[in-house]
């Protein structure tokens, strides 16, 4: 069933958001931080429930991100603290962001990983079941949670679901988890009684300003260039559906306003990720890194021995185009330009959260 829409401007729906009561689990992180920004610009009251910012760099402390977010600090596997906040907030739409988000630390603390990616999402569900002001959950999963199986092709929303490691397969798990409880207890054939609509939201490999997290590809550049230092390289030849970090959080919001909108008839997984032609090899990146910062940026490649990683992922995005009439905007070149243009300012002592406006002005401008 295709959602209806208007122009593409109308993505940003402001009249929609403005006064909405959301939730955001792990606004803390780099995505949530985006997310958090975007839908304060739209005038939401926003609440967050997460685990305390990182001590070193963080996107949510260099852009007082605490200034318009209620926050609650607290990890989703403590159900009862989980649950509370949620009460108190009394929110009508949640994004579930909070999750171990890295396949090295998934084989370093698998037990961690599914507790906090799989019973997350359990508890998360389980208080949306008592909670009767939430009309929408959008739960973000992973471009990981597919059964890899290194196709030249983008996955459709269809494909198998598996993973390699635990945090893929963790990703995967929190996808059967929503569907469960999609059949179970919010039942579109149900709907009109519970008026709870919930989906699952993919997205590729995310890039943009204010990511610090160890062992990612533009932190790990950006913390070597900026220290001097050679940039050591993994997997040259990986390919991966890069995207910057506007391009799913605008498909999350566009999303999750449907998903209060018109209820069972988008409450399914969804793929966000970047044009076919944009999905590049490791070094593709890198290369455009160096040439896009310049002097002191170098790399080669690490010839230790790692874990393994796909090494080919894409992603299928039809049915996000013709359904929620949601593209991506900015090519991957235009992705590094802006990536390069805020850790610049960022490095400047510029004002983080006027560069953070300034770019969704500019990614807004661009689907005009």
């Amino acid at each position: 069933m295709a959602v209806r829409r208007g122009a593409v401007e109308d993505l940003v729906n402001s009249g929609f958001w403005s006064g909405k009561s959301v939730l955001i689990t792990g606004h803390t992180g780099f995505k949530g931080a985006w997310l958090a920004i975007w839908l304060d610009r739209l005038g939401a009251r926003l609440h967050g429930y997460a685990l305390p910012p990182p001590a070193g760099p963080s996107l949510f402390s260099a852009a007082n991100i605490e200034q318009c977010v209620e926050t609650t600090y607290g990890d989703v596997r403590d159900l009862e603290r989980f649950r509370d906040a949620v009460g108190r907030a009394q929110p009508e739409i949640i994004f579930h962001l909070a999750a171990q988000s890295l396949v090295r630390a998934s084989y370093e603390d698998p037990v961690g990983t599914y507790a906090t990616n799989v019973m997350g999402a359990v508890n998360l569900l389980e208080v949306v079941r008592s909670c009767k002001s939430v009309r929408a959950v959008l739960i973000v999963t992973s471009d990981k949670c597919y059964e890899n199986q290194e196709w030249l092709w983008g996955y459709r929303e269809d494909e198998p679901l598996g993973g390699h490691d635990p945090y893929s397969s963790s990703k995967a798990c929190a996808e059967l988890v929503a569907a469960a409880y999609r059949r179970s207890f919010f039942s579109p054939l149900q709907y009109p009684q519970h008026r709870v609509a919930i989906a699952t939201a993919r997205a590729g490999n995310v890039i943009g300003g204010g990511d610090w997290a160890e062992d990612r590809l533009v932190p790990d550049f950006m913390r070597a260039v900026l220290a001097g230092q050679e940039l050591l390289i993994r997997s040259p030849h990986a390919v991966r559906p890069w995207q910057h970090v506007l391009e799913p959080s605008i498909g999350y919001i566009t999303l999750a306003e449907q998903l209060a909108l018109a209820g069972p008839a988008v409450a399914e997984g969804w793929n966000f990720g970047p044009h076919d032609h944009d999905a590049k090899p490791v070094s593709w990146l890198v290369e455009h890194l160096v040439k896009l910062w310049g002097e002191g940026a170098r790399w080669r490649v690490d010839d230790n021995v790692h874990p393994h990683e796909a090494h080919c992922l894409k992603l299928d995005i039809s049915k996000a185009q013709a359904r929620l009439h949601w593209s991506p905007r900015w090519s991957l070149h235009e992705a590094l330009v802006r990536v390069v243009e805020w850790y610049r300012a960022q490095r400047d002592g510029e004002d983080v959260r006027r560069v953070c406006l300034t770019q969704i002005e500019a990614y807004v401008r661009a689907g005009a």
